[in-house]
């Protein structure tokens, strides 16, 4: 009789170690843990450890950490009938853990999916030349959409970036004659531009070098120094008589 009270007495022992240690959790500082007992939503567990009753409770630990997704390159034909592939990153994470296990079966993919969607619709609604000039907006359009549409998931989107626009060759092609063209012109705007300051300076050079002879016959001299230097060879010069006039004038004060 001792020996069978004592069997089950070891057998009790034995069923509420196991008990024990089948009902222990551990949730990280970056996890929480929804509980749910007989299939009944009863709250949400912290960070540490913890207990639930096998067989009665079950708990989902949900990462709270921020998921960086990436979108795949998604076809998109924008309004002015370009096709283009489009594809993105992601940003967001769990506020709501409870939320992201009852209201929704695998949130991970359900915001992909959605975030691949709202991709194709955004873009195809605008004109190449603004889905390439106007990203930031169209990022932070994208962001919007998301997070009204996450929101009843308890997830939050933070960011949502437009990694790579990928264009047809054709498309390329023409954009690069574009640019060059672009670069061509203002090219010619610059020069033209300093060809007309050079010729108003010259032209106020002009009108003070008119006031006084003796400056144009001293600009005259300078350039026959600047010739003689710059080329090795001998170079006639008719000598204008008003450069003898003004050196006659010059000996005649002293």
């Amino acid at each position: 009789m001792v020996g069978l009270i004592a069997f089950f007495v070891m057998l009790l022992v034995g069923f509420t170690v196991l008990v024990l240690l089948l009902g222990i959790r551990i949730i990280n500082e970056y996890e929480a843990g929804v509980l749910l007992q007989l299939g009944i939503y009863r709250g949400n567990r912290t960070a540490g450890l913890t207990f639930v009753i096998p067989l009665i409770q079950r708990m989902i630990k949900v990462d709270q950490r921020t998921v960086t997704m990436d979108v795949p390159p998604q076809d998109v034909i924008t309004r002015d009938n370009v096709s283009v592939k489009v594809n993105a990153v992601v940003y967001f994470r769990v506020m709501e853990p409870e939320k992201a296990v009852l209201q929704v079966v695998d949130y991970y993919y359900s915001t992909s999916q959605l975030a691949q969607t709202t991709l194709r619709s955004v873009c195809g609604e605008a004109e190449l030349d603004d889905l390439l000039s106007k990203r930031e907006a169209f990022n932070h359009r994208i962001q919007t959409i998301l997070d009204q549409q996450t929101d009843a998931w308890g997830i939050k989107v933070s960011m949502v970036e437009v990694k790579h626009i990928d264009l047809p060759q054709e498309m390329q092609r023409a954009m690069a004659k574009q640019a060059e063209a672009e670069r061509e012109r203002r090219s010619k705007i610059i020069k033209a531009e300093g060809e007309f300051q050079a010729s108003a300076k010259l032209t106020e050079a002009a009108q003070v070098m008119s006031q006084n002879s003796m400056t144009l016959q001293l600009r005259y001299l300078e350039t026959l120094r600047d010739i003689a230097v710059d080329h090795n060879s001998t170079i006639v010069f008719p000598l204008p008589l008003e450069l003898l006039k003004a050196f006659e004038g010059m000996v005649e004060k002293k």
